[in-house]
């Protein structure tokens, strides 16, 4: 429906006939079927046709939300296959980010002891393991991450296929932690160091004496020590020289490790680095003076001065070398693959290169939001002056709202396209329109709610009548008849439909070429019909057919929510994206995702179930204060409510 959950609509019985009350935190309109939205405008004229049964059988789902909380504004946050979705604002003390092939993930080390992560985390490698506290340091590998606890022992967690996660005993005394991309270092309070992991070209095998060291990093396949003599010693592959010091080998100070290169700071502010100089990775840029601390990635390079600027550089290809303005107030960073990470001095982290599609960015400012859509690899919010902010991929224009931005009610993302339903009841698409899923079919008039599917759209209309188009390679456009009473509508579709669940050993397919989407709709009598492609079991509604008050529809999998709080699921499972975890009550919205999903609870927090590849099962904490949910095949978002500003009196 158009209405937000936590908008309250009660149903009034005088003299004059039904009437609709619809209260906004302190704004009401009361006249006939009138509905208010959040800035006090008139939504629709067409509500007046709407039958007193349709809003009945929605009123008890808005009346559960208002008991959580009225309809407010609010920030988004983001998560999932990203660089940037948790809040970075302050609190910080270090950061890490890996060097990992796939574009890495992040740590933040905050001054209470605790850790926060995001990025990639298909090995658990943003898994933090409890208790979240009494951590002094990190280290980000190429798929698992290390933390030091103050009492000397480390904790680490995520992939763990070369034993980069057994820690030798004694898990004692340590006093510094680095790692590589799949071997990790510990230093001893006695100064020696332990290694372990993978040991390929022997970069776990520290050189005799093993004593003396003062500092340790970890490169991709080499290793560095630095000796309290301020001299340096190396270990591992060496294919380019990144284990052969330039003389002198004395008066430094700190080492850095990167994927074929090292980097060494003396002890007067120079750096000296060598091995691989492919993208200029050992010239270090003029002037070669003032820097107090060093990081080296996989073949990029940044280094921190003391007037709190950082230089970067290196292989830039995904703009990990472009330091964000202003260059100024940093005390730490640390670079990986493909993105980099800088400390500021209030405590809050600026992040820059690769965000893939950036479809966790929320736009600047982060503020007035009343609705938000997940897309493929896109995002929408609905703000409350009616207009729309887009972000993520945008090579199908799948962001660029038609003009005038204005005037929009509602918003929903799909594949590689976006659509908008307007004030005036008609419905505004834009994007790739391969399959006519932009073609909005004449009339364009009347509708009241719209949905998007991975290449086709549902149009909701007020007469409770579906209208259907796009790509209906799998009659996910054929409406069942009778086409009549329809309250809600959901598409789903996807890129990546796999074939029938395959034996646990081989696992599923999940890039596929073959396309093809289901549709659900909701019926006033509280039944849902679903139609499109089945192969799966996502057009097949379990028994009873009955109570539910909302849709949801995912790439291969459907969700409903009943008028008890309790969520249903069906179709392909193999994720676990159809097992609601315990206790299934208190809902009161769902979201399907591309192989995840996600349930909003009556208490402002998400729970979420499914695949977890890029994180998008993991909500950032607090998980609290949530008003709406969306999920997109890879990421997740969630509107936060913003408290009011009461004036004093």
């Amino acid at each position: 429906m158009l209405l937000s959950y936590s908008e309250i609509v009660s149903l009034l019985f005088c003299e004059r006939g039904p009437r609709v009350l619809v209260k906004i935190g302190s704004k009401m309109k009361y006249g006939g079927w009138r509905t208010v939205g959040m800035n006090g405008k008139r939504i629709s004229s067409l509500w007046a046709k709407f039958t007193l049964l349709i809003v009945a059988a929605v009123c008890l789902l808005f009346i559960a939300q208002s008991a959580y909380s009225a309809q407010q504004t609010g920030r988004i946050v983001g998560w999932g296959r990203q660089v940037v979705g948790v809040d970075l604002d302050g609190g910080f003390i270090a950061v890490a980010a890996s060097m990992g092939p796939g574009g890495g993930h992040s740590l933040g080390l905050k001054e209470d002891g605790s850790i926060v992560a995001w990025g990639w985390n298909d090995s658990g490698q943003c898994n933090i393991p409890s208790p979240n506290a009494d951590f002094v340091a990190v280290a980000a590998g190429g798929y698992h991450s290390l933390g030091l606890r103050k009492d000397g022992s480390i904790a680490v967690w995520g992939d763990n296929e070369w034993e980069q996660c057994n820690i030798p005993s004694p898990n004692a005394d340590f006093i510094a932690i680095a790692t590589g991309c799949a071997h990790s270092l510990g230093l001893k309070e006695d100064g020696s160091i332990v290694g372990w992991g993978h040991n390929a070209s022997g970069k776990c095998n520290v050189p005799s004496p093993n004593a003396d060291f003062i500092a340790v990093a970890a490169g991709y396949f080499h290793s560095l020590g630095l000796k309290k003599d301020g001299s340096i010693v190396a270990w591992g592959y060496n294919s380019w020289g990144q284990c052969d010091i330039p003389l002198p080998n004395a008066d430094f100070i700190a080492v850095a490790a990167g994927g074929q290169h090292s980097l060494g700071l003396k002890k007067d502010g120079s750096i000296v680095a060598w091995g691989l100089n492919a993208y200029g990775l050992i010239v270090v840029p003029s002037p070669n003076a003032d820097f107090i601390a060093v990081d080296a990635g996989y073949r990029n390079s940044m280094a921190l001065k003391k007037d709190g600027s950082v230089a970067a550089w290196g292989w830039n290809e995904y703009g990990q070398c472009n330091v964000p303005s202003p260059n100024a107030d940093f005390i730490a960073v640390s670079t990986g693959g493909r993105h980099s990470l800088g400390l500021k001095v209030d405590g809050s982290i600026a992040t820059w290169g690769d965000n893939r599609y950036g479809q966790c960015n929320s736009p600047s400012p982060n503020a007035d939001f009343i609705a938000v859509a997940a897309g493929l690899w896109h995002s929408l919010g609905l703000k409350v002056d009616d207009s729309i902010a887009a972000w993520g991929y945008n090579d199908y224009g799948q962001y660029n709202i038609p003009s005038p931005n204005a005037d929009f009610i509602a918003v929903d993302a799909g594949g590689y396209h976006s659509l908008g339903l307007i004030e005036d009841n008609s419905i505004s698409a834009w994007g790739v329109n391969s399959s006519g899923q932009c073609n909005i079919p004449s009339p364009n008039a009347d509708f009241i709610a719209v949905a998007a599917g991975y290449d086709h759209s549902l149009g909701l209309k007020v007469d409770g009548s579906i209208a259907a188009w796009g790509n209906n390679s799998k009659g996910q456009c054929d409406i069942p008849s009778p086409n009549a009473d329809f309250i809600a509508v959901a598409a789903g579709g996807g890129p990546t439909p796999p074939p029938p669940p395959p034996p646990p050993s081989v696992g599923p397919s999940v890039e596929g070429s073959s396309r093809g989407g289901h549709s659900l709709g909701l019926k006033v009598d509280g039944s849902i019909a679903a139609w499109g492609r089945n192969d799966l079991g996502q057009c097949d509604i379990p028994s009873p057919n009955a109570d539910f008050i909302a849709v949801a529809a995912g790439e291969l999998h459907s969700l409903g929510l009943k008028l008890d709080g309790s969520i249903a699921a069906w179709g392909w499972n193999y994720f676990g994206q159809c097992n609601i975890p315990s206790p299934n009550a208190d809902f009161i919205a769902v979201t399907a995702g591309g192989l995840h999903s996600l349930g909003l609870k009556v208490d402002g927090s998400i729970v979420a179930w499914g695949r977890n590849k890029y994180g998008q099962c993991n909500i950032p904490s607090p998980n609290a204060d949530f008003i709406a949910v969306a999920a997109g095949k890879y990421h997740s978002l969630g509107l936060r409510s913003v408290p009011p500003i009461e004036a004093d009196c």
